[in-house]
């Protein structure tokens, strides 16, 4: 455990040196100094030989517990590493007239350590923090290894100066060590502030400290010399105009030569600075039609309707065949032509007890095409029935069989299959009597019906 704590403390200071080059912030030193109190009653600390009370038991009662002596008594010092980390070292003194509710001769108390600190807040008057570390304390000349942990306070009256308070408590590793808060009072003062671009202003005055720049301008530089700094010119390389954010403008439309897609001509905002002669909301240069009115969809021109149906081209289903506006300018199937396609289809014929269509009904299926062509967007069902002769399973494939026949046959004429689906019903619906021949002639019948 001896060897643990050496090895700690070396590891602090280490770290601590090794990044003292490193260059972060403005002011990124601080260095302390001030009073600072030992109080070991409020340690819970069942193996001394002297008595002391619960963890943090009467922690501010500084009359009886508290060991002070009236001068400076400890001095620090720590580098800013970035994030909010700093590593430094603290050395402090103390005489000990009080261990707990004992009174002693006036110990000699010595202490270094080295820190860890973490700034909770960033660039704010009241700086709140919490510290780690580890050190080395000598009690009567008796050395102890310590681990360190607690809380700070940093309030800053400016850039530089500030008033910091601070209680940590140190636990010892050896048995024989003393274990004990300590408290620190004092004042802090930041240092190290860096000219990194060498402008002669300093970095934490400086609001461009990495590019030299111009007092005027807070340090930050005017490359194209318009009176107007960079950081606020939206065109840094190009004099310019206020109003025009340090760009120029060219054929002055009030619109920037680096946003104006026609930097020669004046235009419209609306249109990044290009003309629009007909006022159709798309620019001269964009539009195939600059003298006609149209939309920016079809390149400025206007929309065609080649079949007149008040549809437009762009939304109609079937541009070449005049049709409704209901049916995306498609004719509708109406009921007559719907009742003539299955007039038609109810005579189609097959070979008996066969799926196969008959010759003499290729006229029908013709006429039926032509129907079905002139509504090209409407879909349809292609439904077989079958009269109740013979088994009911029997009927139900029959009927199935046919409706694909003709079906397929549609197709292979140049319907596309897309638009016609087959279902057979076999001799669930029948539209006559089946107890008759006449009845059930009716019954077996295609029909071709809309989907809707």
């Amino acid at each position: 455990m001896k060897h643990l704590s050496k090895i700690l403390v070396v590891a602090l200071m280490v770290l601590g040196f090794n990044n003292l080059q490193a260059q972060d912030e403005n002011n990124p030193w601080q260095f302390g100094f001030g009073v600072n109190a030992i109080d070991v009653y409020p340690t819970n600390d069942a193996s001394a030989s002297y008595p002391t009370g619960a963890l943090f038991d009467e922690y501010f009662n500084a009359n009886d517990h508290w060991n002070i002596i009236p001068s400076i008594s400890y001095v620090s010092v720590s580098k800013y590493i970035g994030d909010g980390f700093s590593v430094g070292a603290r050395g402090s003194l103390n005489r000990i007239s009080k261990l707990g509710d004992v009174a002693v001769d006036d110990l000699s108390h010595y202490a270094i350590d080295g820190t860890i600190k973490y700034n909770i807040l960033k660039s704010t008057k009241l700086d709140p923090f919490v510290e780690i570390g580890g050190g080395y304390t000598w009690v009567d000349e008796i050395g102890a290894g310590t681990v360190n942990g607690g809380l700070g306070l940093n309030y800053w009256f400016n850039d530089n100066i500030g008033f910091t308070v601070q209680t940590q408590y140190k636990h010892a590793f050896e048995d024989y060590g003393v274990k004990h808060f300590q408290h620190l009072a004092g004042l802090s003062i930041k240092f190290g502030g860096t000219d990194t671009d060498g402008d002669g202003i300093y970095d934490k005055d400086d609001a461009c400290p990495e590019v030299a720049g111009l007092e005027a301008f807070n340090g930050c530089p005017d490359s194209d010399g318009d009176g107007i700094e960079d950081g606020k010119d939206s065109c840094p390389d190009q004099a310019g105009s206020k109003e025009m954010n340090g760009c120029p403008d060219a054929d002055g439309d009030g619109i920037a030569d680096k946003d104006d897609a026609c930097p020669n001509e004046a235009g419209t905002a609306a249109l990044a600075g290009c003309p629009d002669a007909d006022g159709d909301g798309v620019a001269d240069k964009d539009d195939e039609c600059p003298n006609e009115a149209g939309p920016a969809e079809n390149k400025g021109c206007p929309w065609p309707d080649a079949d007149g149906d008040s549809v437009l081209d762009k939304d109609d289903q079937c541009p070449q065949v005049a049709g409704t506006v209901a049916n995306n300018g498609c004719p509708e199937v109406t009921e007559e032509v719907q009742k003539q396609l299955n007039d038609y289809a109810r005579t189609i014929l097959f070979d008996t007890g066969k799926t196969s269509i008959k010759a003499e009904s290729t006229g029908v299926m013709v006429d039926i095409i032509q129907i079905l062509n002139e509504y090209p967007t409407a879909k349809f069902t292609v439904e077989g029935h079958t009269d109740s002769v013979g088994s009911a399973k029997l009927n139900q494939s029959l009927s199935e069989k046919r409706a694909n026949a003709v079906r397929d046959f549609l197709v292979e004429k140049g319907i596309g299959a897309d638009r016609l689906s087959a279902i057979g019903y076999g001799e669930e619906k029948p539209i006559a009597t089946n107890n008759t021949r006449a009845g059930r002639t009716q019954n077996r019948r295609v029909e071709i019906n809309l989907v809707k």
